[in-house]
Formats: C-alpha cells, structure tokens, sequence
C-alpha cells in the first residue's frame, strides 16, 4: 500500500508541478512576444487560466495526502490523541465523500456547457485538428475540456482521501498491534 501512495503523491506532484511550469512558460512567453512583437499568442491569455485550475485540483489532492493543507487545530489540539485519530479517519471519510460529490457535479456542469467553444483556444484546436487531420483535436477548443478540471478534481481529491483513510486506519492498526491496546 505505501507503493501506490508513494507512487500517487509522486503522480500529483508531478501534475501540480508541470501545470504552474506550463502556465509561468506560456506567460512568460506571451509577455515576451508583446512587448518585443507586438503580437500575443491567441491562447495564451485563457490557457495559463484553465492549467492553473488543473494546477490546484492537483495540488489539493497532493496537500491532502501529505498532511500537509491548512487546517484550524486549535480544539482538535486540545482533545485526547485517540479521540483525535478518529476525527482525522471521520474527516477523510467526508472528504471522500465530497471528492466524489464534487466530481459528480464537476461532470455534470461540463456536460452542460461542454459544446461551447473556448474564445481563446477554438482556433488553435481547429487548427491542431485541421494540421493533423484528426478531428478528435477540436476538443482543445471546447470549454468542456478545461471545466474537466473541477471532476478531475475532485475525483483525485477522493482517491487522495481514499488512501490517505487506508493509511491512517493502518497505521492505527499497527499501533494496536504494539501497544496491545484497543482503539477506543
């Protein structure tokens, strides 16, 4: 099990990572070609918008496995260790829960507006697709494609909670184990 939690904080660091790479490169670029050029890229104002939700999505899923997300633990610092290890398995379990609500709705809402064209990228994506000769590109294009980013979210947020539930209710298992004692 800690393979593929290894393996899922090294995937999501990655993600968040590669998507504020990808929007300090795009921006810096554009800001380039304006001031030398006098001409932006077409795409370059809306794409650094949408990688940056994609950024975050990936973010909060890897600051949710880690531990390491801002949380107010002045009361949950007072109560008994134990009643605390099993408000944090409570918590992972409700995060779970609105992971997978917040991927519902997050498929849901792109499913509603997904058709619509993306003013910024529309004529990229057909251009991709019209270069390639693979229609499937127009999708670039597409508001849909980058509204994605809040079910993606919130699906990896709930496989991020997932895990980080199995972790915690190992390792309190293999506290039990040592300490010969029960959880409550």
């Amino acid at each position: 099990m800690q393979t593929i939690t290894r393996y899922v904080r090294k995937l999501l660091a990655f993600g968040a990572g590669c998507s504020m790479a990808l929007v300090f490169g795009i921006i810096f670029i554009n800001s380039l070609r304006r001031y030398t050029l006098g001409k932006s890229i077409a795409w370059g104002e809306e794409l650094p918008i949408y990688l940056t939700i994609y950024g975050v999505m990936f973010g909060i899923a890897y600051a949710y496995m880690t531990d390491s997300h801002i949380r107010f633990a002045v009361i949950t610092d007072l109560l008994p260790e134990k009643v605390r290890g099993w408000l944090w398995v409570v918590n992972d379990v409700v995060t779970v829960i609105a992971g997978v609500a917040l991927a519902w709705a997050g498929h849901a809402f792109a499913l509603r507006r997904g058709n619509l064209d993306s003013s910024g990228l529309k004529s990229a994506g057909d251009r991709l697709a019209e270069t390639t000769g693979l229609q499937f590109l127009e999708w670039i294009g597409k508001v849909g494609t980058w509204q994605y980013a809040i079910a993606i979210g919130g699906a990896i947020l709930a496989v991020a909670a997932l895990l980080r539930l199995v972790e915690r209710l190992t390792s309190v298992d293999q506290t039990e184990v040592e300490t010969g004692e029960g959880i409550l």
